[in-house]
Parts: C-alpha cells; sequence; structure tokens
C-alpha cells in the first residue's frame, strides 16, 4: 500500500512543481481537505460507497471545493483518488505528499527539544546553525524536556544531534566508566 501512497504523492508533487503553483498554498488545502474528510462520517461513506455514481461524488466534492475557496488541481486531485477508489488513502497520501514537496524545495524537519521556552532570537540562531550543519532549509519544530537540564536535542530524521546538559553528562558518565 505504501507503493500506492508514493505513486499518488509523487504524480501529484510533479503537477505543482510543473505547473509553478504556490506549494505551501496547495499543501494547506489538501491537508484542510483530508481533515474534513477525516472529520466526517457520511462524506467518507458517500466518496468510499462504490454504488454511488462518479458524478454524485464530484458534485459533493465541487460544493466543498467552491464553499472552501479550494484550487482547482487539489479538486481535480481528489477527484482522480475518488474514480481510482483511493479517497480511502487521502490523509496518508498528504502526508507523504509533504514529504515530497519538503524534498524537493530542499526542506528538512528538525524536531528540537530544549529544557526551556526557546525565545524567537535562540530559536533563530539553532536554525541557521542546523542549516549549515545539514545544508537544507529547516522546518523546525519545537517542544520542551526540563529533564534534559541545559542545552537542546535535535532529530532530523533518524539522525540525532545531543547538546543536551543531560547528554553530556551521559557520556562523561560513559568515559569514566570504560
Amino acid at each position: 500500500m505504501a507503493s500506492v501512497i508514493n505513486t499518488y504523492a509523487a504524480a501529484f508533487a510533479d503537477v505543482v512543481m510543473e505547473q509553478g503553483l504556490d506549494a505551501a498554498q496547495v499543501l494547506n488545502q489538501t491537508k484542510a481537505l483530508a481533515d474534513l474528510v477525516a472529520a466526517n462520517k457520511e462524506l467518507r461513506e458517500v466518496w468510499e460507497t462504490p454504488s454511488i455514481p462518479a458524478e454524485q461524488k464530484r458534485a459533493v466534492l465541487d460544493a466543498i471545493v467552491k464553499r472552501e475557496a479550494i484550487s482547482s488541481p487539489v479538486r481535480n486531485f481528489v477527484a482522480v483518488l475518488m474514480d481510482h477508489g483511493r479517497v480511502n488513502l487521502l490523509a496518508e497520501i498528504v502526508k507523504q505528499f509533504e514529504v515530497e514537496l519538503d524534498q524537493r524545495l530542499g526542506f528538512v524537519e528538525a524536531q528540537i527539544t530544549s529544557a526551556h521556552e526557546l525565545d524567537e532570537r535562540e530559536r533563530e540562531a539553532l536554525e541557521s546553525r542546523i542549516q549549515v550543519l545539514t545544508g537544507k532549509k529547516i522546518k523546525a519544530r519545537y517542544s520542551r524536556d526540563a529533564a534534559l537540564l541545559g542545552g537542546a536535542v535535535v532529530r532530523i530524521g533518524s539522525t540525532i544531534y545531543d547538546g543536551s546538559v543531560q547528554g553530556q553528562l551521559e557520556r562523561i558518565r560513559q568515559a569514566i566508566t570504560s
């Protein structure tokens, strides 16, 4: 199933890139539509029921598109998913679509955990250091963990950069015991 999700996400990313669309706007619209589908059981049932004619499903989609001011590329993408019986995968496809766009636009997601809340200046300084380290633009998500005592831990994919006081103490403990 992952290959199906990847195929649709990559194809939609191709459309966005080839047509020079605003990737952030398209992503926000697809997320909003996926959230609407996830929150509305009746809508999911209509779109996923094979016995309901495609024209009726598209009419519902068109009403939502008009009400929510969703662009035609997003509408067409969801219509393709409906036509191929893949609406049930919309949320997963949107997640993978975001990953595809990030890769193509040179972004990397960094999960930053710090001992205290970082102010804007500290966030900018840390993000610029990470950007130099990775050579990519950063999409940072922040969280707090008082157990770190001080400093921060940065996770990019499977790589962890531990600059916390807790991590430093652990490294000292390991050095002493060996």
